[in-house]
């Protein structure tokens, strides 16, 4: 069985893995040696001369010289040893030449820490590919000629004044001991070819990928983890933000609302007290008018605690708690919500709120006649979309009514997009991570 790939067909059958890895670990591992002959006395004599006559200014372009072949080596090291590490070995950043004078770029790759490292790698790298050459040629000369031994054991010399290894165990002076003990050898050192060419490859490459590129690494992960960080703490900011916004909001609601209702409901109840005994009739009337008063406050609170954590979402998930709000709107909502199972309740809220926002400020604002709703989960998360045939002239800027929602939105690590062009309506777009 294979597998096809953009960049060929791969066995995925483990012998089939194993001969291959085992090909491209014994190529590393036996052209790393010719190289490093290569690469040591050229980047000896460049550094050597370059640093002698510096003295008489020759020797700046001679060691900038010398750094650049010391890259153009690394380079080539760094498309070897991705192969034995499974996986592509990033190029680091050298330091840029552009807008520098020339003087500026003949000394910018002097100072540049990445490309002395290159060199280092060039000067010292005999140390670890002589090591792996030996290892893989000492390993694969055992296998191949302890299991090739009955095919040329007849034509070896053995004359009786030689001890050979077999006599030596005390297997005897046998062909047949002899041929027995190198075939046995040979598959003991065939046996471990895999996992010993390897560890010498790994060897070589992990000391070329950490002079090579481990420092571009390190960088890179570091502005990983900064720009992670960045990113939580505009979340956190505009989670802060968003509740702010929030509470605000439920103050004002309650301020205008309930809250006159009740002043109003204790006016009347105050008068009815008073009307008791002088006017029975009319007193019987205010009480009735301030039962009133207490259903349409009750009535208020509760739209106001869905605006806080609507029990229907809570209770039934997004599809029902959208079909509600649908259901409420003063505009005819055309809703496609086929969400079969139930979301994390930080992304279902967060839904909730943006479609429930955007529904009021079209029945508010738009004018529409109609208004589209759409939620679809992707591979990567929640896409909410509420478009309207309004005057449009939405916006995301401070100010308007759908800054807070951007900032609910962002608090889940979530993208909010609007396209209201003037007279065209009103497309809102929500992207949520699940």
């Amino acid at each position: 069985m294979t597998t096809t790939f953009a960049g060929g067909t791969v066995s995925t059958r483990p012998i089939g893995r194993y001969l291959r890895q085992l090909g491209i670990d014994t190529q590393y591992s036996l052209l790393g040696l010719p190289l490093a002959v290569l690469t040591l006395p050229l980047c000896i004599a460049g550094f050597a001369v370059g640093v002698s006559t510096t003295i008489i200014w020759i020797g700046l372009p001679i060691l900038v010289g010398t750094l650049f072949m010391a890259r153009g080596f690394a380079l080539l090291e760094r498309y070897r040893i991705g192969a034995v590490l499974r996986r592509p070995i990033p190029h680091p950043a050298y330091r840029s030449t552009a807008g520098k004078s020339f003087m500026g770029k003949l000394v910018s790759p002097l100072a540049d820490g990445q490309a002395w490292l290159d060199l280092l790698h060039g000067l010292i790298r005999l140390v670890p590919s002589l090591f792996a050459f030996v290892v893989t040629v000492v390993w694969w000369a055992v296998a191949l000629a302890g299991l090739a031994t009955p095919f040329y054991d007849w034509a070896l010399p053995h004359p009786p004044e030689n001890v050979e290894l077999a006599e030596l165990l005390g297997f005897g002076d046998t062909t047949f001991a002899r041929i027995t003990l190198n075939v046995l050898v040979g598959l003991i050192f065939a046996a471990t070819l895999c996992p010993v060419v390897r560890g010498a490859a790994l060897v070589e490459a992990l000391f070329a990928r950490a002079l090579l590129s481990g420092v571009g690494e390190l960088r890179q992960q570091v502005a990983d983890a900064n720009a992670a960080r960045t990113v939580a703490q505009e979340q956190r900011t505009a989670a802060v933000s968003a509740e702010a916004v929030a509470l605000r909001k439920l103050e004002r609601d309650i301020h205008d609302g309930p809250q006159q209702r009740l002043v109003r409901l204790a006016m009347d109840l105050g008068r009815a007290e008073q009307q008791f005994g002088t006017d029975p009739d009319a007193a019987r009337a205010t009480v009735a008018e301030a039962i009133a008063q207490t259903r349409e406050t009750l009535d208020e609170l509760r739209a106001l605690s869905r605006g806080i954590a609507p029990p229907i979402l809570v209770d039934r998930g997004l599809q029902a708690a959208l079909t509600a709000l649908a259901g409420r709107c003063t505009v005819p909502v055309d809703l496609d919500a086929p969400l079969g199972e139930r979301l994390d309740p930080a992304v279902e809220s967060a839904a909730y709120f943006v479609v429930a926002e955007a529904l009021t400020n079209v029945a508010k604002h738009s004018r529409a006649s109609e208004v589209q709703v759409s939620v679809q989960r992707i591979e990567t998360g929640l896409v909410v979309t509420v478009a309207d045939d309004g005057v449009g002239g939405a916006s995301l800027a401070k100010g308007h009514g759908l800054a807070g929602l951007d900032d609910r939105v962002r608090a889940t690590g979530g993208v909010l997009a609007v396209d209201s062009p003037e007279g065209d309506g009103t497309r809102l777009t929500a992207a949520l991570p699940l």
